[in-house]
């Protein structure tokens, strides 16, 4: 299921990025709210495991894209 072009879309282009700045925005909330050691590690952690993540999706998708002619 995570080899096919349509889920590795909707991972790197909607589904991920939301989550990172969802992420960020709760990192920013806790920080400004006076909660400043979680609200680093959540941005600095979480968000950028989001992020990553869909940089990771969209190369996996790119490769699963360039392989799909020789499936048929």
């Amino acid at each position: 299921m995570l080899r096919k072009p349509e889920t590795l879309f909707v991972l790197g282009y909607m589904l991920l990025p939301l989550l990172a700045l969802l992420s960020a925005i709760v990192g920013l909330t806790m920080i400004l709210g006076g909660n400043k050691i979680a609200g680093i590690i959540v941005l600095v952690v979480v968000t950028q495991v989001f992020a990553f993540g869909a940089f990771f999706a969209l190369r996996a998708r790119k490769t699963a894209l360039l392989e799909e002619p020789d499936r048929q």
